[in-house]
């Protein structure tokens, strides 16, 4: 692949994911903030975009099995994020409620921090649930409605949200807020360092939120990068 200064973050990853662990060691968001140039996140982040474009080539050169999700019919991809993703999100949520709950009880005295970790936690956990249903009850729902116009060669409905790209501007706004939310939880826990009077349930918690972040970024990236440009793509062929 040939990686150029003016390549977008986002759609690079969905060609190949394996370039996903160079922008997360470089801290460069690629879900949430992937419309953006190898040029612009390099100033951004003081990266020289050169040596940025050969980390990004050597790690594609090296012969390591990745998902290419960019391949998969769209109605998969919705399943996929679906059963994957959504029910991790669901599943992590309860277990680790409990588990901040009890290290504040512990540890809060002395780290005012957690609490403010528990509430973004906790709002995060809220918003997720409804964005999830939106996707579940609506938008994947239609997506799946458009697969089968294609196969039968007609052109869609109207939907009672208009476009398509309506209900998707409404999920990718709350894919930036998520964003923001847990950045500001890696920030507060400083990247997730259990601190030196940390017990083993501070480190359980720190390692789950630290996972339930890098699923999110998939999560993300699969929906923003992939599946919701094929989305628009394939409405605008069957309206024409």
């Amino acid at each position: 692949m040939n990686i150029t200064e003016n390549d977008i973050v986002g759609e690079l990853v969905a060609k190949d994911y394996r370039m996903a662990s160079i922008f997360k060691l470089e801290g460069i968001d690629f879900c949430c903030r992937g419309n953006r140039s190898i040029l612009e996140v390099s100033a951004h982040n003081k990266i020289e975009p050169e040596k940025l474009i050969a980390k990004l080539n050597s790690v594609t050169t090296k012969e390591i099995g990745a998902t290419d999700y960019d391949t998969w019919p769209v109605n998969l991809l919705a399943d996929y994020i679906e059963k994957k993703h959504h029910r991790y999100v669901e599943e992590k949520i309860t277990e680790i409620k409990p588990y901040l709950a009890k290290i504040i009880d512990v540890h809060g005295g002395l780290h005012p921090e957690l609490e403010k970790i528990q509430k973004l936690f906790l709002a995060s956990a809220g918003e997720l649930t409804l964005h999830m249903k939106k996707e579940e009850l609506v938008l994947f729902p239609f997506v799946r409605k458009m697969i089968k116009y294609k196969q039968d060669g007609k052109l869609i409905e109207p939907s009672n949200f208009g476009t398509v790209g309506n209900p998707i501007a409404m999920m990718k706004e709350d894919h930036d807020n998520e964003g923001v939310r847990f950045r500001k939880i890696a920030e507060l826990s400083n990247n997730y360092a259990m601190p030196s009077d940390g017990c083993n349930t501070f480190q359980v918690t720190y390692a789950l939120l630290k996972e339930f972040e890098e699923d999110l970024h998939l999560h993300i990236h699969l929906e923003n990068n992939i599946l919701f440009p094929k989305a628009l793509e394939m409405e605008r062929q069957l309206v024409n």
